[in-house]
């Protein structure tokens, strides 16, 4: 690589890290050429990116972002998984690859500009994701309106009832 392609390259990362939601530090050593493309299928269907990156350009790269906690003990290959969306689908999606594929370690993450181990990128890869969380609370909310309807309708139709009783009384003592 000359100087411009190392240049070019500090330069998409760094835009990757300052517009990233989540960056997922990994060590992928061990896997074979199959397991990367495959885990970098699993992240694209998602919206999702990995990038390998050397690590003295990912030093250069981190400069001024919030991912600069990452740089710390950089040893040995290391990929990044970026979200710029969804956080979660990031750690489910490595977490998921990493159960199958053990050469796949997590090493560190940066989630909405704060450090996190691994972890607690089990811990985000057990949450349920955002449109589920939406759902949920959509649900937990018509609850509350639902149940108040229910209240408030009860009383017009215990008037309702009690006048047809009485209706029905003297319909019977009239005959």
């Amino acid at each position: 690589m000359n100087r411009k392609q190392k240049e070019a390259v500090v330069a998409e990362v760094h835009d990757r890290l300052a517009r990233a939601r989540a960056v997922i530090l990994t060590d992928f050593t061990g896997l074979k050429v199959e397991q990367m493309t495959d885990l970098r299928r699993r992240l694209k269907e998602r919206g999702l990116e990995y990038k390998v990156v050397k690590n003295t350009l990912l030093r250069l790269a981190a400069q001024g972002t919030d991912a600069e906690e990452l740089t710390k003990d950089l040893t040995g290959p290391n990929g990044l998984g970026f979200a710029y969306e969804e956080p979660v689908d990031l750690a489910k999606v490595l977490v998921e690859f990493a159960k199958d594929n053990p050469q796949l370690q997590i090493k560190d993450g940066v989630l909405e500009g704060k450090p996190i181990g691994p972890e607690q990128v089990q811990a985000l890869a057990k949450l349920p994701g955002r449109e589920v969380l939406l759902a949920q609370l959509l649900g937990a909310m018509n609850g509350v309106v639902r149940n108040l309807v229910s209240v408030l309708a009860a009383v017009p139709r215990g008037l309702v009832t009690a006048l047809k009783q009485i209706e029905e009384q003297k319909a019977g003592a009239a005959q």
